[in-house]
């Protein structure tokens, strides 16, 4: 027994891991990358919160805008309608434009109206259209000073005017909506409708629609993206989108343009990150305070970076730093590793081209040394290995020279037996050719070594020989048939399975028997299995024998030769334990025989 391996005294053992850790640890590389880290991600939220709160007072002061926007446009409305003094009795109004029309559409009427209207568009100075629908039979009257006017639209059957109508509202704002009222294209438009009351009797005269272009919401949209870089988008009470910059997203749900959590929004501050197309954004949410509407603004998270490039730059050349640092240390580290690996595998080298002796030493005191004693103990176990194989190749050479030799003696007796067969022939000695072309058909049956499974119809063919020889011995006393599905003809069964059986039956059943009947059927039991059955009508078998066969088939004992018993422990072998030989005889009666095994597909599977 060899003894242990030791290291050698001299060198004190010191592993790779405890180098690679020492330098790692040399570079404090860990600390300074958490370190940094950290920083990095604390001036992050830092910004983050500056900037949410910067985004929420823009988002306030948006939304008191727009509001304020919308009530100088009710104001507009309530002016053109009743006067400046539209609280005072109609007795001490002398002039109303607009009621005038609405009662008489003269020509005259409609020129103060137009007039009235037009400087209080003028005086605001904003793009805005004002449509007064007469109610009371007279004409309509635009006044739209921007846009051309579609004089072919009628108002009256849209849902919008009808519910206004039938409500008790005096005056109401409709979210954004096309302006069909006139030509342009995507003429984007906010609305106010006012309702416009006879001064003396209260009857209800007309409807005076306020349209505003929404391009001044555009405006302010796009100071402010180019103040925060942010985008806000307006929504209803519904979740539909009344204003974003991007006009083709009007009247679309604001979740398909960012996946909003409504409940983290009402129970936080308002504000969450959402990740969209693979960005992140925040988010803060603004209602309005007059309007059941709510503003989003929403900024990419990689804006917030922008005030702290100074500090990323600082980060990044302090991480290149430690990168080279590492570099050097790493290659430092892999010439002092690998150099005694790189002298192994030279030593392998050698060994594999046969040189086992005297090979260069591997000095290094870690595992590698360690690995490189081994090897070179491996290296003379291998070189005897070698050398025992060597032997044991020329013994099995001269093997095969004997097996070579053995050979002649079948072909020899093939030729015999062939010479045997023509004389029979030219003395016209019919069963003696028969019977000794049956035996040369089955010794060359048996001498085939290349299979252990054949297919069942070869099986057969063999039986066929068998019997030609029998039927010459008994004088054709015997009667074979078989019958085989034709399906199962070529499924494989372990060569020389059924003859055993057959001999059995021939020698022990019918052998004494002037009409002896010899049958064997190959059927499928269900779908899996298959059945291959020998039945005999001789004189079958005593209680007392057939108890020893069962015993022996269930493995009580080994009888060793080519029997019943020999068949059936190839086929368990083969297949397993549910399968293999079973047989039912009583004296007199004849015996029948079964082999069961399993059907196998075309995959070679079962």
């Amino acid at each position: 027994m060899k003894a242990p391996f030791t290291l050698k005294p001299s060198r004190r053992f010191v592993s790779v891991k405890n180098k690679m850790l020492f330098f790692f640890l040399l570079a404090i590389l860990i600390p300074v990358v958490i370190l940094f880290v950290n920083s990095y991600i604390s001036s992050q939220q830092m910004l983050e919160r500056k900037y949410t709160d910067l985004l929420a007072d823009v988002t306030r002061q948006s939304n008191i805008r727009i509001e304020e926007f919308l009530e100088d446009t009710k104001q507009i409305s309530l002016i053109a309608s009743y006067g400046i003094n539209s609280y005072i009795s109609a007795v001490s109004q002398e002039n109303y434009p607009v009621q005038n029309y609405l009662h008489d559409s003269s020509v005259t009427n409609e020129l103060q109206a137009t007039q009235l209207l037009m400087n209080y568009i003028t005086m605001k100075d904003r793009a805005i259209s004002i449509y007064v629908y007469n109610l009371v039979n007279g004409s309509d009257l635009y006044v739209a000073p921007n846009k051309p006017v579609d004089y072919t639209y009628n108002p009256r059957e849209e849902d919008w005017f009808t519910e206004f109508l039938r409500s008790d509202d005096i005056t109401r704002d409709l979210p954004t909506r096309l302006d069909l009222q006139t030509k342009a294209d995507s003429n984007w438009t906010v609305y106010n409708l006012r309702k416009i009351f006879d001064m003396e009797n209260g009857k209800l005269l007309g409807v005076m629609a306020v349209s505003v272009d929404i391009d001044f919401i555009n405006r302010l949209n796009k100071r402010m993206e180019a103040g925060n870089r942010s985008a806000f988008t307006v929504t209803d009470d519904s979740g539909m989108i009344i204003f974003n910059n991007n006009y083709n997203l009007i009247g679309k749900p604001f979740r398909t343009l960012f996946p909003v959590r409504e409940e983290e929004l009402a129970a936080g501050s308002g504000r969450q990150i959402v990740r969209v197309a693979g960005k992140d954004y925040i988010l803060i949410q603004s209602p309005f305070e007059e309007h059941n509407w709510k503003t989003y603004m929403y900024m990419p998270v990689e804006e917030l970076a922008v005030e702290g490039y100074i500090l990323k730059r600082n980060l990044w050349t302090i991480a290149v730093v430690l990168l080279l640092f590492a570099l050097a240390s790493s290659v430092y580290m892999s010439n002092l590793i690998t150099r005694p690996i790189k002298q192994l595998i030279r030593n392998m080298t050698l060994v594999e081209q046969g040189k086992f002796d005297n090979l260069p030493a591997v000095r290094s005191n870690d595992e590698i040394g360690v690995m490189a004693s081994r090897f070179e103990q491996m290296s003379a176990e291998l070189k005897q290995l070698v050398e025992r194989i060597y032997v044991e190749q020329e013994q099995k050479v001269e093997a095969e020279i004997r097996a070579l030799q053995a050979q002649i003696s079948p072909h020899f007796l093939y030729n015999t037996l062939n010479s045997v067969k023509w004389i029979a022939t030219m003395q016209q000695s019919d069963k003696i050719v028969e019977m000794t072309g049956a035996l040369i058909s089955m010794l060359r049956y048996t001498a085939k070594t290349d299979n252990r499974l054949v297919p069942i119809r070869e099986e057969l063919e063999h039986i066929g020989h068998y019997i030609v020889i029998q039927k010459v011995r008994y004088f054709n006393r015997i009667e074979f048939h078989s019958e085989v599905e034709e399906t199962l003809a070529e499924q494989e069964i372990p060569k020389l399975s059924i003859q055993p059986l057959v001999e059995n039956a021939i020698f022990h059943g019918i052998a004494d028997q002037e009409d002896g009947l010899l049958s064997i059927e190959v059927r499928r039991a269900g779908n899996a299995e298959l059945n291959i059955t020998v039945r005999d009508n001789g004189a079958g078998i005593s209680a007392e024998a057939a108890a020893k066969l069962r015993s022996r088939l269930g493995g009580a004992e080994d009888s060793g030769g080519i029997g019943v018993t020999n068949v059936h422990q190839r086929v368990r072998r083969l297949y397993g334990e549910p399968y293999g030989v079973s047989f039912e005889s009583s004296p007199g009666q004849g015996a029948v025989f079964v082999i069961t095994i399993p059907i196998r597909d075309r995959k070679g599977g079962y």
